[in-house]
Order: C-alpha cells, then sequence, then structure tokens
C-alpha cells in the first residue's frame, strides 16, 4: 500500500512519522502546492494531509486513492460530497489540541494583561537594577480572579478553557455558535449580552455559515472600553479590518489573535499597521501546535490508517 503525506512540514520533524512505514510504502514531502498533489499522489492508496487540498479533479486524476487521512481536526480542504460519491473514505483526528490550544488561550490573555514584554524590558535593559525601588508600576497589571469571561464556542476546546477560566476565578458565561450547547454550569447569553457583558472574550468556533464575519465593527462596539479579545478559534470569524479600526479609535482594550482569514498573513495585511502595536497580539497559528500535541496528532492518523487496512 502506497501512502503520500503531502505537506509533512505541518506537524515537524517527529520520530512517530517513521512509524508509519510499518503501514505501507511512505513517500513524505515537507509542502506541496495545488499543481504538484496529482503527480504526487499518483498509485496511492493513502493520502494525508492538513492543508493540501483535494479535490474532484485531483480524485478523477487518482484511480488508485481509497482514503484521504487529514491530519487536522477540520476537513475544509477536502470534496467530502466527491469523496462520499467515489467510496473514498475520509477521516480526521479529534481533540488532541485541547490542552495545547486552552494553555496558549491563557499565555496570550496574561501576556497582555501583566504586560510581560514591557516589564522584561525594563529588568534586562537595567533600569531595575538603577531605580533604588523594590518595584516598579510602569504599566497596570490585572487579574482574572473576578472578572467576566465571555466564551464564543462551547465545544470540547470552549469547555476547556472556560473550567480553566472558572479555576482562576473568573465569571464564565457563553454563547452557542450552533445553539446546540446547553450546559447548566455556566450561564448561556445571546451574543449581544455575551458582548456588552465580558471583560475578556474566547473565540473557540469553528468557521462556517453561522461563524463567518460574527465579530464586525456592530459587535466590536458593543463591547466594553476595557474588553480583550482573544481569538484561536479560526480566522474569518472576525471581520480583520474592523478589529484594526476598534483598536485605533479605542473602542476596545487589546486583542490577541492566533488564527487569521487568509494565511500566512500577507504583508500588506492591516493587522501589521496597528498604531498601539502593544494592544494587538499575533502568533501564527500555533496554538495548537505544542509538542504534546502533534505527537497526539500523527498517533490518531497513524490508528486511522491502521484501521483503514484492517477493513480493506
Amino acid at each position: 500500500m502506497k501512502i503520500v503525506f503531502l505537506d509533512a512540514k505541518t506537524v515537524g520533524d517527529l520520530p512517530e512519522l517513521n512509524e508509519f512505514k510499518k503501514l505501507g510504502k511512505l513517500l513524505v514531502y515537507q509542502t506541496t502546492e495545488d499543481k504538484e498533489t496529482i503527480k504526487r499522489i499518483k498509485g496511492a492508496t493513502v493520502v494525508i494531509t492538513n492543508k493540501v487540498r483535494i479535490t474532484k479533479k485531483i480524485m478523477n486524476a487518482s484511480p488508485d486513492l481509497k482514503f484521504i487521512c487529514v491530519a487536522a481536526t477540520g476537513m475544509n480542504n477536502i470534496d467530502l460530497e466527491e469523496a462520499s460519491r467515489r467510496g473514498i473514505q475520509v477521516r480526521n483526528v479529534k481533540g488532541y489540541s485541547t490542552e495545547s490550544v486552552a494553555q496558549h488561550t491563557f499565555s496570550m490573555l496574561f501576556y497582555i494583561f501583566n504586560h510581560l514584554p514591557f516589564y522584561n524590558k525594563y529588568v534586562q535593559s537595567g533600569k531595575y537594577s538603577r531605580s533604588g525601588m523594590f518595584t516598579f508600576l510602569g504599566k497596570t497589571i490585572y487579574e482574572l480572579n473576578g472578572k467576566e469571561f465571555g466564551v464564543i464556542g462551547m465545544g470540547t476546546i470552549g469547555k476547556r478553557v472556560a473550567e480553566i477560566a472558572a479555576v482562576f476565578g473568573a465569571k464564565v458565561s457563553y454563547y452557542s455558535t450552533s445553539g446546540k450547547n446547553d450546559l447548566s454550569l455556566y450561564p448561556k447569553k445571546s451574543l449581544e449580552e455575551l458582548l456588552k457583558e465580558s471583560d475578556v472574550i474566547s473565540i473557540h468556533a469553528p468557521l462556517n455559515d453561522s461563524t463567518r464575519d460574527l465579530i464586525g465593527m456592530k459587535e466590536l462596539k458593543q463591547m466594553k472600553k476595557n474588553a480583550v479579545l482573544v481569538n484561536t478559534g479560526r480566522g474569518g470569524i472576525i471581520v480583520e479590518k474592523d478589529l484594526v479600526k476598534a483598536l485605533n479609535q479605542n473602542i476596545i482594550f487589546s486583542a490577541a489573535v492566533d488564527v487569521y482569514e487568509k494565511e500566512p498573513l500577507p504583508l500588506s495585511h492591516p493587522f501589521l499597521k496597528v498604531m498601539d502595536k502593544e494592544r494587538l497580539l499575533l502568533t501564527p497559528h500555533i496554538a495548537w501546535a505544542s509538542l504534546e500535541a502533534r505527537r497526539e496528532l500523527l498517533r490518531g492518523v497513524y490508528k486511522n490508517i491502521e484501521r483503514f487496512k484492517e477493513e480493506m
């Protein structure tokens, strides 16, 4: 059985990948452009992809393809309807990044609340040593304890973030983007209520028709002026140009973003031109990517292919 991994660079150089040789002939490409996909998966029974698209055209040109293994949770890069019509199995991996995303969410929040770069620079510059004072109150730091913490999207990750926020003493509430989640642990609010009442809003929703452009200027203006908005969910949920305007016009206090509508972020993107860069924390879609999470992801991919072989 021929197995082709089209974009192994997305999971890093991990020894777990060598285990896949036990399942069949393994070909690994670090990255793959759309124009290269058909040639690279020729004769493959199994294709592993994180972000490389597998379209109807590619399936038409790949008669040996029987199984698409997505090295991620989201499967929007696969033509699922065409795969189903052709009897090509598609499986993803769920739950591997819950702890990683939750940890990154709070890392970003505390970076903002505690002004860590500012204080680190102050000490390392020698200014603290020369100050003659045991402390320095250059910027106000804030506690999460007692804050209103709103979660948008109460799936597995949203629940974990809510749990951690509650341990810190925050008052958690949530908005269900699907309308299906109904948790007695926390108050369920409308989006407008959540925006108006929260000191922190953390987004953990998928990108779909009900969440695309969910937070635009109208919604940002409903938020508190001292509010912090964190998005480790999906790019496209926040209208990015509106968020920049909201920061530049002091409509909200700060924001932290790990995911973008277009990735990587274009050099011309308005995020890179925000006036006060300390008020916008940007990371390169890494919330999911702890070492432990990436290893768990590969274990999940391996198990999916193993199960497919058993079912053949």
